[in-house]
């Protein structure tokens, strides 16, 4: 009777679950994804929860899989894998937060700006889903063109900016901003043979500029016929350079002969899983069929084994698996550090910031020991931690931040800056700093030095921009609040593109949407480009960056207005009635109303380019396009305490081609009237629309 009441209750743990997962190592997991967008594998394959105790999601956490069509969003097949892991208490990650690949394919047909609008509202919908998460694969091959979508995704994120990364650097702070207790993965593709070099470099770089990325994954794919020592070295190289968590993402070994993927697995796994600064080991797909590689399965669907699943089995059974350590006990993140420099290049006997961001998950901090090199520079007690500090040796230093909590256990964090030799100081263009509201000219960004305050830049407004070229602008701003700003451009062709950034001690800020610039008629054809900054500006001392996405245009200066919308106001467009054509007098009439000052003056924008201002009631401006197309116009209201109101806008089309001036009409030799412009060039036949002789409108053809 005993023996029969054992027997049913070992049957039903295991129906319930509690069946141990093949690693029970307290300090590193080892998962594997979901099967054919399903967790179990069905057939004779074991239950996932018997052999793994964590899981990824192969396809149906990514982007493409949830919001394939704009606005709907589809969280199923990632729920299952969540609820999965949350049901039989072992550890999940997000798998491919910000992709080149497998995105939804509307986003390729989105302008930047709109882009990143929707970026934005991926990762918002996605915390609304996952409010807590414990992994996340924040940016995914990301090196190069390791996916054809990174140059698209690069400049959805803000382009590379100063650190040629910065892209990178927003979606991890967008993710941190989110998920703050969440471990931030940088995870690629080739990182450990062929593309080493380049993606320590991307890593190193995120670390080093303060991005709050938290480990690397080594997806592990291109290991099938890897020596020990190339994989040892290419190991201890990443290891040496970051000084970071080390996640295998996606390790598989694609190989028919059982005895050599088995051999294999006895070689590669060990040195993944032993290793004191791996976390875990995620194996991608494990049922032969059901892979995205042929070979790389490692149970047949019948559920026989082969003979690396078995070795595999048997390797998690010793106590050299079962007692490696880690860096985060139990997967879990408690210390988020990051260093972040004022700048990742600095200029040698001058004074730099560099803010250590600390956080324990659940101890609290007693101190913060800032270093560089072997040198303690600062202890702190009290946030924020900030160090002044004054470099005196050129070169990549190193820094080192060690916090410790009231209960003695300490979190280390790396980092570097480059220090070049220079006689030039970086300081601002003119000994008077530009005030806000108010203006700075283009041409006169921060002296110092190249990389270091300007990029690629001349002094210059007969110089067209470039692109990757960047300028630092030292202002002070007299009062907090919203602003506008109006940049004077020229340019002889659409499709220019800049952006204004801080580059803060506490994150990147982006201080403007993507500015389209306009074709204005010529590079000497100056015109104002109206819009507002996307944040509040705080007074005092800022120091903007001007990013030039997509050059070939020019800009001489660009003015900021404290925006403050009055009581009382209002401000309406009157419908567009009728149909319009290039060069017609179209008049923009306005109705606006101020109760507590009376109006100063009423301003009106197509596609936000200043057209005019009407100072009388009732407020018309006269609009005059020079291309077919849709205009967005705008107004918006001033009264005499400097309060605004913004309106509505409204759409406005201009279907008709540009009128040709006639000099003369002839008959050609087959007696068909033929047009001649003013220079005497005769006009395209086919040409349709208004045709002007003497400056007076005589037929359209």
């Amino acid at each position: 009777m005993k023996k029969t009441f054992l027997t049913i209750l070992t049957v039903l743990l295991s129906s319930m679950g509690m069946q141990a997962q093949l690693s029970t190592n307290p300090y590193k997991f080892l998962g594997n994804i979901t099967t054919s967008y399903n967790v179990d594998a069905g057939g004779g394959v074991p239950k996932y929860y018997t052999l793994w105790n964590q899981i990824t999601c192969e396809n149906e956490s990514k982007w493409s899989s949830v919001e394939g069509t704009r606005g709907n969003f589809n969280w199923s097949g990632a729920d299952r894998a969540f609820n999965y892991a949350k049901q039989h208490d072992f550890t999940y990650k997000f798998h491919a937060l910000v992709w080149g690949a497998q995105y939804p394919g509307w986003l390729e047909s989105l302008p930047a700006s709109e882009r990143f609008e929707a970026l934005t509202n991926w990762f918002d919908h996605a915390k609304e889903k996952y409010n807590t998460l414990p992994m996340i694969d924040v940016v995914n091959e990301a090196v190069g063109m390791h996916q054809q979508g990174n140059p698209m995704m690069k400049e959805t994120l803000g382009g590379g900016g100063k650190t040629g990364y910065d892209w990178l650097i927003k979606a991890f702070e967008m993710a941190y901003e989110r998920w703050p207790d969440a471990i931030l993965i940088y995870n690629d593709y080739n990182s450990i043979r062929w593309d080493l070099d380049n993606y320590i470099t991307l890593v190193r770089t995120l670390r080093d500029a303060g991005a709050p990325i938290d480990a690397y994954g080594n997806q592990s794919h291109e290991l099938s016929d890897i020596s020990e020592s190339e994989l040892v070295n290419a190991l201890k190289k990443q290891q040496d350079a970051l000084k970071m968590p080390m996640f295998a993402t996606e390790l598989d070994i694609d190989v028919a002969n059982d005895a050599k993927q088995k051999s294999q697995y006895q070689m590669v796994l060990p040195k993944m899983w032993e290793a004191p600064y791996c976390a875990g080991v995620t194996l991608w797909g494990y049922v032969v069929g059901h892979t995205w590689v042929g070979n790389s399965g490692l149970y047949k669907e019948n559920g026989d084994e082969r003979p690396a699943m078995t070795w595999i089995k048997e390797y998690m059974e010793t106590d050299a698996a079962k007692n490696a350590v880690g860096p985060l006990p139990g997967t879990k993140k408690e210390a988020s550090i990051y260093i972040r420099p004022s700048s990742l290049k600095v200029i040698k006997d001058q004074e730099m910031k560099i803010k250590v961001h600390a956080r324990l998950a659940t101890k609290t901090i007693a101190k913060v020991d800032f270093y560089v090199g072997d040198e303690l520079v600062k202890t702190m007690t009290e946030a924020p931690y900030i160090v002044d500090y004054t470099p005196t040796v050129t070169g990549w230093n190193n820094t080192k931040a060690v916090v410790t909590a009231t209960d003695d256990s300490t979190y280390e964090r790396y980092g570097r800056f480059n220090v070049v030799s220079s006689k030039n100081r970086c300081e601002p263009y003119n000994e008077t700093v530009p005030e806000l509201p108010g203006s700075f000219n283009i041409i006169e960004y921060d002296k110092g030095v190249s990389g270091v305050n300007y990029y690629n830049a001349t002094r210059s407004l007969t110089t067209a921009l470039k692109d990757g070229q960047w300028m630092e602008y030292t202002v002070d701003v007299k009062e907090d609040g919203m602003y506008f700003f109006d940049a004077t451009l020229a340019s002889t062709k659409a499709g220019g593109m800049f952006h204004l950034a801080e580059y803060g001690l506490d994150n990147l800020s982006y201080l403007t949407e993507y500015v389209v610039v306009p074709k204005t008629g010529g590079s000497s054809v100056w015109k104002t480009l109206h819009g507002q900054l996307k944040m509040e500006l705080t007074a005092g001392r800022h120091v903007f960056t001007l990013l030039i996405d997509k050059g070939g245009f020019y800009l001489k200066d660009i003015a900021f207005t404290r925006y403050e919308e009055g009581e009382g106001m209002s401000c309406r467009l009157k419908a567009f009635n009728g149909t319009y054509g290039v060069g017609d007098v179209i008049p923009v009439e306005m109705k606006a109303t101020s109760k507590n000052s009376p109006i100063s003056h009423v301003s009106v924008y197509a596609n936000n380019i200043f057209v005019g201002t009407s100072t009388v009631d009732p407020y018309t401006v006269n609009f005059v396009p020079s291309e077919m197309g849709t205009y967005d116009i705008t107004a918006i209201v001033t009264n005499e305490e400097g309060k605004v109101k913004l309106s509505a806008s409204r759409k406005l089309d201009v279907t008709s081609p540009s009128p040709v001036s006639i000099s003369a009409v002839k008959t050609d030799a087959v007696n068909a009237p033929a047009y001649y412009n003013l220079n005497g060039v005769k006009v395209d036949e086919n040409y349709r629309g208004i045709v002007i002789v003497n400056g007076k409108k005589i037929m359209k053809r």
